[in-house]
């Protein structure tokens, strides 16, 4: 590691302010993310992120006597998977905390499996906006919500384009498309944008020059798509082949440099919600930016979050006394008040869910950019 980027690394030690610890202890964090299936490119940045948060808090020193330890499994982009995951970590691998599954579909089969072993969960990309943390009081969120998230980009891009009417076009078979699907559609009725016509499709779907042509005859001037990546990037690549240029918005899914680079230059223009400020100078956020490169990884939101979500445990431990146990952790959780983060300053609503600044991006120049 070269001289500023471990400056950088050392200004976010900084400040994971931890007390001291009383005994030495392992505490066993199990990661449960899409290393394969559908959302294996977010599941392959959450990976990156829990690593290097892991190696980080470690290196610290400031756990005194704690040692981290990962425990990784594959969710599979499955609730079958999800659940079984689960239950070798909380029955076999004795973890105290868990972090994920990627899919808010997997979470709303695996998480109740967690509630009723009381082992505390931290969602880290589950934002649909109902039924994660209605599970139970031992499922919390880091990940804002579809909710927290598109009414105010909406409200930005509505500022900027001027835009009257809209379509929409979502999945309907996945608790994630389908839930981002109605927030969009509120939070344009709530702004006073005609929906002209609304279109849907299935998560295995990859032709949808039907759906793309039925939108484009009704004239719309923006387009809003509820869609996971690997969908993303072919809807918004067949857009534009079909001569159909008018902006595009995608929600959290499409928050993947895999979109970019699997659209090209047609994904120039998009724009998308993002939980995660990637120009913030704030130097957590710089030196979370520099250890990623130093590990030869672009790091995107879904990075940042998970690796937001071991500092959380981090300082739940750290809120508890120094105590690593799963009560001590779900006890500390309530206790978590702006914790510097790569997201920001970080603390978590009465609900469990997180709180913390939203922002803007814009595909330009073949990546994403934050929308002055």
């Amino acid at each position: 590691m070269n001289g500023p980027v471990r400056s950088l690394a050392a200004a976010a030690v900084a400040l994971l302010a931890f007390p001291t610890l009383s005994s030495a202890e392992t505490v066993k964090i199990g990661g449960a993310f899409s290393i394969t299936g559908n959302a294996a490119a977010y599941g392959a940045q959450q990976k990156h992120g829990v690593q290097a948060a892991i190696e980080d808090v470690n290196k610290s020193g400031k756990l005194k006597g704690i040692t981290l330890e990962l425990v990784l499994e594959d969710d599979g982009t499955s609730k079958e998977q999800g659940i079984a995951v689960y239950q070798r970590f909380i029955n076999k691998d004795k973890v105290s905390a868990i972090i994920g599954p990627t899919l808010s579909n997997t979470a709303s089969a695996a998480d109740p499996i967690a509630q009723q072993g009381k082992t505390p969960v931290v969602a880290v990309s589950n934002t649909a906006p109902k039924g994660i943390t209605d599970i139970g009081d031992y499922i919390w969120r880091v990940s804002l919500t579809e909710a927290q998230v598109i009414p105010s980009a909406l409200a930005i891009a509505k500022a900027k384009m001027g835009f009257k009417t809209a379509a929409v076009l979502y999945g309907n078979d996945d608790v994630f498309t389908k839930a981002g699907f109605d927030v969009m559609k509120a939070a344009l009725e709530a702004q006073g944008v005609k929906i002209v016509d609304i279109q849907t499709f299935a998560t295995k779907d990859r032709d949808f020059n039907a759906q793309l042509t039925a939108l484009k005859s009704k004239n719309p001037e923006f387009l809003m798509v509820s869609a996971l990546v690997e969908q993303a990037a072919a809807i918004v690549s067949q857009a534009r082949q079909l001569g159909w240029n008018v902006p595009i918005m995608g929600g959290n899914g499409f928050n993947s440099p895999k979109l970019i680079a699997n659209a090209g230059p047609a994904a120039d223009g998009v724009l998308v919600g993002t939980a995660w400020n990637k120009a913030s100078t704030d130097p957590v956020n710089l030196a979370f930016i520099a250890g990623q490169k130093a590990r030869n990884n672009d790091p995107d939101q879904f990075c940042a979050q998970a690796y937001t979500g071991v500092l959380v445990i981090a300082d739940a431990i750290a809120q508890a006394g120094m105590k690593g146990g799963r009560d001590d952790i779900k006890a500390g959780f309530e206790k978590v008040k702006d914790l510097s983060t790569p997201l920001g300053k970080f603390s978590f609503l009465p609900n469990r869910d997180g709180n913390h600044a939203a922002a803007m991006q814009i595909v330009k120049d073949g990546k994403f950019q934050i929308l002055q």
